[in-house]
């Protein structure tokens, strides 16, 4: 194939494309018509001799040849930003949208610190959040390149096509209302005497704390699930029930008519990393807000840690 025959606009147009798996989403994302975008598919059709997008049903769906086009094509379209980069504009002119994936608890925390950080020195990079729904998916999230940063509990290593760093290790509280029953010479039995809260975006009703318990010998008892830490300060202070969780998911608990304590069982510490797929390691207003949260993270307005 001669390059030279190629409109390499058109490579810009097939990205949106296979990252939206919809015209209208890419026409959007493009700033483009709609029929000016599906002008450009078809055109892309021919060009790879392939459907590259099917209906099925009331949805639209990548072939294969699609799927096997997508990676490769979105690190060529982040070479190519790289190009554009070395002369770049100052980054307070920069106009760009930031996706991050994290745990409602750590926006919470992190998102005011945020917003004023990158408004300060570049107002024209917008920055969405993207709910958590676990580390596998946050992982397919940065490789199909629908988010550009994930902040949250990730494993050590989750491939080669992705930076990895710690930025901070947070711990658990047990929480409660400050009138709680247990609040006086709280101890394991107390803790175990009263139903539990626990918070997962599944569904699911039993975690690493229910195997620690298990070793010891013991089982709590569990009052409720729900899908986001958010929802927990509100619910057990007007409740007998308690809750597990980490420091960053409830700041400080006398603020909220909470008292806390530390568990009355060893539990390990966990990690909280920064993840982006290298593909945007020379992004340049990516890089701009990893580094931020990064700064933030570590050391935040108070001095200490994010809590």
């Amino acid at each position: 194939m001669n390059i030279r025959g190629i409109d390499l606009n058109l490579l810009t147009v097939l990205h949106a494309l296979l990252e939206e798996e919809h015209v209208s989403r890419a026409a959007r994302q493009l700033a483009l018509s709609q029929p000016a975008t599906s002008s450009a598919l078809e055109r892309c059709r021919r060009l790879f001799d392939d459907p590259l997008l099917e209906r099925v049903g009331s949805t639209m769906r990548l072939t294969a040849k699609a799927e096997a086009l997508r990676q490769p094509l979105a690190e060529i379209i982040a070479d190519i930003g790289g190009l554009v980069a070395i002369d770049a504009p100052l980054l307070k002119d920069v106009r760009q949208t930031v996706h991050i994936v994290m745990a409602d608890a750590l926006a919470t925390s992190l998102a005011p610190a945020l917003h004023a950080e990158v408004s300060g020195q570049a107002p024209g990079i917008e920055l969405v959040l993207h709910p958590w729904g676990g580390g596998e998916q946050a992982v397919q999230q940065l490789a199909r390149g629908t988010v550009d940063l994930a902040v949250s509990v990730l494993p050590e290593t989750i491939g080669p096509d992705f930076h990895t760093e710690v930025v901070d290790k947070a711990s658990y509280r047990v929480v409660m209302r400050r009138d709680h029953p247990a609040a006086p010479c709280f101890d394991l039995d107390r803790w175990l005497s009263w139903p539990h809260i626990i918070v997962s975006s599944r569904g699911g009703t039993r975690t690493s704390v229910d195997d620690a318990l298990a070793a010891l010998g013991h089982q709590r008892r569990i009052g409720m699930v729900v899908p986001s830490f958010l929802l927990v300060p509100a619910i057990i202070r007007r409740s007998d029930m308690v809750a597990l969780l980490p420091t960053v998911a409830f700041g400080n608990p006398t603020d909220l008519g909470l008292v806390a304590f530390d568990p009355p069982l060893p539990l390990d510490s966990f990690t909280l990393r920064l993840a982006w797929h290298r593909r945007r390691s020379q992004d340049r207003a990516v890089q701009f807000v990893v580094s931020s949260v990064r700064t933030l993270i570590r050391t935040p307005a108070d001095g200490g840690q994010v809590e």
